[in-house]
C-alpha cells in the first residue's frame, strides 16, 4: 500500500467530520469497503496514521508545534521477543469415544450403569427382553435343520439313482454289443440294431444328469445353497441373541444415557445412541485451521490451552494429527479449513469433555531482536521504513519485517542501533529531512 493510498484513505475518513461536506454516506461507504480489503498489518498502520493525525491536530491546536513543525511521539528502539500466535477455539473430547446403539426392537429390562460410571471393554450396560429373539433363533435353527435333512435325502436319492442309471447303461451297452455282432452275421435287422443304440444313448444320458464329485454322485448344488442361506440366517439370529446384552465396545466413562427401562432399544429419541462412552484418561481438542495458516502448523508443535474452567491457568497441548484433506469452513465462506487434533498432556487436568477451549499455537518466533509496534512502520513506494528522529529531523530507515504478532513486528536493517529514537505513530506525509518536535513520552 503506497503513501498516496494512505493519504487518500485518511483524507476520506477525516472528511466525514468536516461540516458541510456533501455525500457523506457515499464517501464513508467507499472508504470502509476499501478498509475491509486491507490486510491486518495495513489496517494497523492506517489506524495508527489516523490516530497520529488526530493527535497532530490536537497538538497544533494547543500550540504544541514550533514554526509549523509537526509534533510526534517517539520511543527508543529496543530489542525483545516477538511471537506469531495462532489462536483457535474448539471442543474438548476424549481420545477415544463410542456411541452404543441397538438394532433390536426389544424392550429394555435393565440399565446397569449411569452417567459418570467407569466401564471396561465388553462390560454389560443393559439387558433387553430376549423372548422374541429366542423364538427367532429357534425358527432359524429349524429352517437350517430342514435344509440339511433335505440335502441328506437328496444325497441318498442321488447315490441310489446314479447306481441304477449306471446298471441300466451297462446292460444297454451289453445288449447293443451283442446285437451289433448278430447284425454283422445277418441274424438281426438294422432296425433292431438302431433300437438297441437308442436305448444305450438314453441310458448314458440318464447317467450324465447326476453331479459327480471325485467320481461320486452328490445332491444338486441348490441344496447346499439352501443350507448356506439357512446357516447365515441362524448365525444372524444367534448374534442378535447375544446382543440382548448391550456391552461397551471400549473402556472409558459413560457420559450419556439416552434411554430408560421399558423403552424399546432401537427407538431412542432424536436418533441418539443408547449410551455414549468416552475414554477420558486422555483428553484432546479438535480445531479447524485455516488453509492460509496450516502450512505453519506441524505435528509435534506445542499449544497453550485455556478455558474458563481452568480459572486463568493454562494446560500444555501437543498437535498429534493433521487431516490430509480440507473441508468447507461453512457460513458461505469459500475458505477451506483443515481438521487438526491437539492432545492435552496433563492427565489430571481440570478440563472436561464437552466444553469449548482455546488453543494458542506459536507459529513463528524471534528472540532478542529489534521490535517495534506494527503502527510504527511507514509504507511507501520504495518499501517499508522506520521513521527515526535525530536532532528533531526525520530520517527514514529502510527495514525488512520478520515475525509479526498482533501488535508488534520484528524489524531488520542497517542503521538500527540500541536507543535509536523512532516515531511510534508516524503520519503518512512525513518525509526524510522533515523537521519535527518530539512530544514527551507518556
Amino acid at each position: 500500500m503506497t503513501d498516496q493510498e494512505f493519504e487518500k484513505g485518511l483524507a476520506e475518513l477525516m472528511a466525514e467530520d468536516v461540516p458541510g461536506k456533501g455525500k457523506k454516506e457515499k464517501k464513508s461507504g467507499r472508504f470502509w469497503k476499501k478498509w475491509r480489503s486491507f490486510s491486518r498489518k495495513k489496517k494497523i498502520i492506517l489506524g495508527a496514521v489516523v490516530v497520529a493525525a488526530a493527535l497532530f491536530v490536537v497538538l497544533k491546536v494547543k500550540g504544541g508545534g514550533k514554526d509549523g513543525a509537526v509534533m510526534v511521539s517517539t520511543a527508543p528502539l529496543e530489542k525483545g521477543d516477538v511471537q506469531e500466535v495462532l489462536s483457535i477455539s474448539g471442543p474438548v473430547s476424549g481420545t477415544d469415544s463410542a456411541e452404543v446403539v441397538s438394532r433390536l426392537h426389544a424392550e429394555i429390562l435393565e440399565i446397569l450403569v449411569k452417567e459418570g460410571d467407569q466401564v471396561k471393554e465388553g462390560q454389560v450396560l443393559a439387558r433387553l427382553d430376549s423372548e422374541d429373539v429366542q423364538k427367532e433363533v429357534e425358527i432359524a435353527q429349524n429352517a437350517y435343520n430342514l435344509a440339511v435333512a433335505e440335502r441328506n435325502e437328496a444325497q441318498i436319492q442321488a447315490e441310489a439313482g446314479f447306481g441304477k442309471a449306471r446298471q441300466d447303461e451297462m446292460a444297454a451297452k451289453r445288449d447293443y454289443d451283442r446285437k451289433a455282432m448278430l447284425y454283422a452275421g445277418g441274424d438281426v435287422s438294422q432296425m433292431e440294431l438302431e433300437a438297441a443304440r437308442d436305448v444305450l444313448s438314453e441310458a448314458s444320458r440318464q447317467v450324465s444328469t447326476y453331479t459327480l464329485r471325485n467320481g461320486k454322485p452328490v445332491a444338486n448344488e441348490s441344496y447346499d445353497l439352501r443350507i448356506r442361506n439357512a446357516e447365515f440366517e441362524l448365525e444372524k439370529k444367534r448374534k442378535e441373541l447375544e446382543e440382548v446384552e448391550v456391552t461397551s465396545p471400549i473402556s472409558g466413562t459413560v457420559v450419556r444415557v439416552n434411554s430408560r427401562v421399558g423403552r424399546f432399544a432401537d427407538t431412542v429419541d432424536d436418533d441418539r445412541p443408547l449410551f455414549s462412552i468416552d475414554n477420558l484418561e486422555k483428553l484432546e481438542m479438535k480445531i479447524n485451521v485455516s488453509e492460509y495458516s496450516i502450512g505453519k502448523v506441524k505435528v509435534g508443535q506445542k499449544a497453550d490451552i485455556s478455558a474458563d474452567i481452568l480459572g486463568g491457568e493454562k494446560e500444555e497441548g501437543i498437535i498429534t494429527s493433521i487431516s490430509p484433506t480440507g473441508e468447507e469452513k461453512g457460513g458461505g465462506s469459500t475458505e477451506r479449513v483443515i481438521p487438526t487434533t491437539i492432545q492435552i498432556q496433563n492427565p489430571d487436568t481440570k478440563l472436561i469433555a464437552g466444553i469449548t477451549a482455546r488453543a494458542q499455537i506459536v507459529l513463528n518466533e524471534a528472540k532478542d531482536t529489534w521490535v517495534v509496534p506494527m503502527g510504527a512502520l511507514v509504507e511507501k513506494e520504495g518499501g517499508t521504513y522506520l521513521a527515526t528522529v535525530e536532532n528533531n529531523v526525520v530520517k527514514m530507515i529502510p527495514v525488512e519485517t520478520g515475525v509479526e504478532s498482533d501488535v508488534e513486528v520484528e524489524v531488520k536493517g542497517e542503521g538500527l542501533t540500541e536507543g535509536l529514537t523512532y516515531i511510534t505513530s508516524p503520519m503518512a506525509f512525513l518525509e526524510d529531512g522533515m523537521t519535527v518536535v518530539t512530544a514527551p513520552v507518556q
